[in-house]
């Protein structure tokens, strides 16, 4: 974010606090309008997406506004950011994709076990549905069978991805040890939400109550958190079974240690008031370590939240932001690279993306500097970073079943 651009996107009337004593200027808080945005002159954020982020701020009800250093824009609202309300819900600003988010396993495989050329040509075909007992799985999980139980268990589109890692480096052995890894282990990250459910839960309350934000305790806010408290258990029972694919198809067996929702709305007590915390685009923190993920061609970071959260509203960056439209990414992608070429990064991890449009949408020019993010956390005082993952294999998708 380049400050000059930053400062001009507001009204010349708000006014502009200096970073409070402890950090080291990466926060800018924007009194009159509840706003603060996390970030530095390294995390240059798109001037749309900071619109949006004012726009949100003037919503009934709302008491403060997050932004992240990922932050770009979205669809009507801003990707990498949390918002809280007092009296009202607003579905639309979470999106359709309600309950997406990151889930870690570790798996039984360590370092030495690693055969990445082997690997590569394995199908996964977590595409494709499942073959084996939805309903089991979903009854496991307190679900009932829907009209995407074939969706249920697959990646899906866009940014998903399921990905082996391995561990670069560890910065907190305490924490580290705490958290139920060892050095050697391999770990998988898997990336999916709730795919077609989520938003035909959007899409049932938009088509009733277009996009008003309903009193929280109206019956129609009741209607849609029922709904949509039922797409997030959807979309963690997903993860960890693209989770369980993954891993058998390797011919390991993974257990969870984290899973972190990045859509949704959740209630929290804030000086004896009930709020609402929106959030697209931002993990949930609750005290314990979360993991904020890179591009397929960089690294991810195990970080422990730090404060109580109150002033980033319970919060943090989800990823490392998109830095320049698909559409854009398509065309600066074709020019510059066969698709040979972006199946292998510049860590040397592989790529399976055999779908052409995709693996250049995805490629991680596309994406923010994920180290430049995780320091903006660091320096305002939001984690300490416990350990670092490198890429082995991230898959997207195939194309047709061999």
């Amino acid at each position: 974010m380049r400050s000059a651009k930053f400062w001009t996107e507001y009204p010349a009337n708000l006014k502009i606090n200096p970073a409070p004593a402890g950090t080291k200027g990466s926060m800018n808080t924007l009194t009159e309008t509840n706003v603060c945005l996390f970030s530095s002159a390294k995390s240059w954020i798109e001037g749309e997406a900071l619109r949006q982020l004012y726009a949100a701020a003037k919503l009934e009800g709302m008491r403060f506004v997050a932004g992240f250093p990922d932050l770009h824009p979205g669809k009507g609202s801003p990707v990498g950011a949390a918002f809280v309300t007092n009296r009202c819900v607003y579905p639309y600003l979470i999106g359709g994709d309600i309950g997406c988010g990151m889930a870690l396993f570790k798996t039984d495989l360590v370092q030495r076990d690693t055969k990445l050329d082997h690997w590569a040509e394995l199908r996964f075909d977590l595409e494709h549905p499942w073959e084996g007992d939805v309903s089991e799985v979903l009854a496991a999980s307190d679900l009932e069978s829907t009209e995407f139980d074939q969706a249920f268990g697959t990646l899906g589109g866009g940014n998903h991805f399921a990905e082996l890692q391995r561990v670069e480096e560890v910065l907190d052995a305490t924490a580290f040890r705490r958290f139920g890894l060892g050095k050697q282990q391999l770990v998988v990250l898997v990336h999916s939400g709730s795919r077609g459910l989520g938003e035909s839960v959007l899409r049932a309350y938009v088509d009733a109550h277009q996009a008003n934000g309903p009193d929280a305790e109206s019956f129609a806010a009741a209607a849609y958190l029922k709904d949509h408290d039922m797409a997030l258990r959807w979309a963690k029972a997903n993860r960890a079974l693209i989770a369980r694919r993954f891993v058998e198809t390797l011919g390991a067996k993974a257990e969870c240690l984290w899973d972190g929702c990045h859509n949704s709305i959740t209630q929290r007590e804030s000086e004896g008031e009930a709020v609402w915390v929106h959030r697209k685009g931002a993990v949930a923190i609750a005290g314990e370590p979360v993991v904020i993920p890179g591009s397929r061609g960089s690294l991810s970071y195990l970080v422990k939240p730090t404060g109580d959260g109150v002033r980033h509203a319970w919060s943090l960056a989800h990823g490392a932001g998109r830095k320049w439209a698909r559409s854009e990414t398509r065309l600066r992608m074709r020019e510059r690279f066969g698709m040979h070429q972006l199946t292998r990064t510049a860590l040397d991890s592989r790529v399976i993306c055999e779908q052409r449009e995709l693996l250049y949408e995805e490629a991680p020019a596309a994406y923010k500097n994920i180290g430049d993010v995780v320091q903006d956390l660091v320096d305002a005082g939001l984690i300490s970073v416990i350990a670092a993952f490198r890429p082995l294999l991230t898959y997207k998708t195939r194309t047709l079943r061999r």
